[in-house]
């Protein structure tokens, strides 16, 4: 029994033309849920939970409009590579030498501190529930579990692993947010676009900051993965990504509610960094009890972790894709595909290389070029695709329409501005 486009296994059904084999179908678990996921870790979640201390529901409008930016970005990456069959690289690289000049050194560089970071952040609540091992030890851990994961798993594997994990970040934080009893009629007047005084930064960074890293620009890559690789895919892919951003909204509205309930009830300031979800966490143990506050810490570590296997699949396919092109040989290529010599490398890369971070700490020459080149990833995107998603690139039905130009104009204008606050905090140390 049907009813509409519905079947009883609850799977969305897109039309096919006769001929065209099996009717594509659309599950909750997708590549959007995978991105979605990846994009929102422990950084995201401590900037909503400030931004709701200080400022309350105010800014619930620029989490909605985020979600909304996030959904078109996404939809543009999916979009070309579905209408093209090309990967996002190869339509970098068909606007100039300059996207590969910008792009090659930023995903070496980036790996090399985001795999540091990463893995720290997933062990941070590892050692404060587990405190046998020093937070190093938890960290190399959690590095090695994602390279052992991402190196043997496959696509529907890791797929399965990061909807558990999602999962668990759901239960978790909607949860608490349900038991921190939101105030709705503050909720509905925060849907009114204002900037609260003192504002403008958090603003900008729940609008465009929160899920917003280099793993959007991975989707397609897993859209492949999938087997999701034609114009026929078109209807399905939107709503994959459509409904994998609603649940990521729902999630970043909940950790707003808890900043706004919890934190400023209880008075005090998170650090900096993932190291404010264990303010919270000792907060909650206090309020609600130890339940809480422990359910609270898996949350914290399933959000960390989603991002490390995300990263470690997604970014090594693109690193891979790129060095294949580099080197001559076409996307799709076994060496650039999971499992081929290229996406190894980086997985060793994004492991290996970081843990020296734990030694050294953060150098400043390091972090400074990593702040500058991560400013401009954002505007990189968004441009780009304007670029990619205007001309002869991609078939007439299939470029962009009036609105969506203006949807990533605004994206771009924004990441821009965004990427301008980043770089001026990025190199701050230079000028004391």
């Amino acid at each position: 029994m049907t009813s509409g486009n519905y079947t009883d296994d609850d799977k969305l059904v897109a039309p096919a033309a006769p001929g065209d084999g099996p009717v594509p179908k659309w599950k909750v678990v997708g590549p959007g849920l995978v991105v979605a996921a990846t994009g929102v870790g422990a950084a995201d979640m401590v900037a909503t939970l400030v931004a709701g201390s200080r400022y309350g529901y105010a800014l619930l409008w620029a989490v909605i409009l985020g979600v909304i930016l996030k959904i078109v970005l996404v939809e543009g990456a999916g979009r070309y590579t579905l209408a093209t069959g090309k990967t996002i690289f190869e339509g970098w690289r068909s606007l100039g030498k300059w996207t590969t000049w910008y792009f090659g050194p930023y995903i070496m560089l980036w790996g090399f501190v985001y795999g540091a970071t990463a893995m720290s952040s997933a062990a941070l609540p590892l050692a404060a529930l587990f405190p046998v091992f020093p937070l190093p030890v938890w960290a190399v851990l959690m590095g090695l579990a994602g390279l052992t994961m991402v190196w043997f798993g496959r696509y529907a594997f890791f797929e399965k692993v990061t909807a558990v994990l999602v999962g668990i970040m759901f239960i978790t934080v909607v949860g608490l947010a349900v038991i921190a009893v939101p105030n709705f009629p503050d909720m509905l007047a925060g849907l009114v676009p204002i900037i609260p005084e003192g504002g403008v930064l958090y603003t900008l960074a729940l609008a465009g900051g929160v899920g917003g890293t280099i793993t959007l620009a991975a989707y397609g890559y897993w859209l492949r993965e999938k087997g999701w690789s034609t114009p026929r895919w078109m209807k399905v892919m939107r709503i994959d990504n459509r409904m994998a951003y609603v649940m990521t909204g729902l999630f970043v509205v909940a950790m707003l509610v808890v900043g706004a309930e919890v934190v400023a009830a209880a008075g005090i300031t998170l650090s900096a960094g993932d190291k404010g979800l264990l303010d919270l966490s000792t907060v909650l143990n206090e309020k609600y009890g130890v339940v809480v506050g422990t359910g609270f810490l898996v949350g914290f570590w399933a959000a960390s972790f989603s991002s490390i296997i995300g990263v470690w699949n997604g970014v090594s396919l693109m690193f891979a894709d790129f060095w294949g092109n580099m080197r001559g040989k076409k996307s799709g290529h076994p060496d650039t595909l999971v499992g081929g010599k290229y996406f190894k490398f980086y997985l060793l890369w994004l492991t290996f290389p970081s843990m020296i971070l734990f030694l050294l700490g953060s150098p400043i020459g390091l972090i400074l070029a990593y702040g500058v080149l991560g400013a401009l990833f954002m505007p990189f995107l968004a441009v780009t695709l304007l670029g990619l998603l205007n001309g002869k690139r991609v078939p007439r039905d299939w470029r962009n329409k009036w609105f969506t130009n203006v949807a990533l104009g605004i994206c771009a204008l924004l990441f821009i501005v965004l990427g301008v606050q980043q770089l001026i905090t990025a190199l701050a140390p230079l000028f004391g």
